[in-house]
């Protein structure tokens, strides 16, 4: 699984930001199963400073619902207090 382009998109503006000051920080995030691990590396080449993966083996095309992927993301926000949260437009599919 390859980081999808919108994904990317955010990736990329969130390391512009820290170029420029604004942030000191990019974390990227992603959840699904062993595979999701490559899209974490991928932002990590394009410069984010640590890579989170909330393993599942739920499949994320079916049974991982919306709704449970935003109450995941809401926990790790609240966790790791982000002050910012930049997200792509669309789930990868393969």
């Amino acid at each position: 699984m390859s980081i999808n382009p919108f994904c990317e998109i955010a990736v990329e503006e969130a390391i512009r930001m820290k170029e420029k000051g604004w942030v000191s920080h990019v974390s990227s995030l992603s959840i699904g199963d062993k595979t999701a691990a490559e899209t974490i590396r991928s932002s990590l080449v394009l410069g984010a400073d640590e890579g989170l993966h909330v393993l599942t083996n739920l499949p994320i095309d079916t049974q991982l619902q919306p709704l449970a992927v935003a109450k995941i993301f809401k926990k790790i926000i609240e966790q790791y207090k982000f002050d910012i949260v930049l997200l792509g437009k669309q789930v990868s599919l393969l």
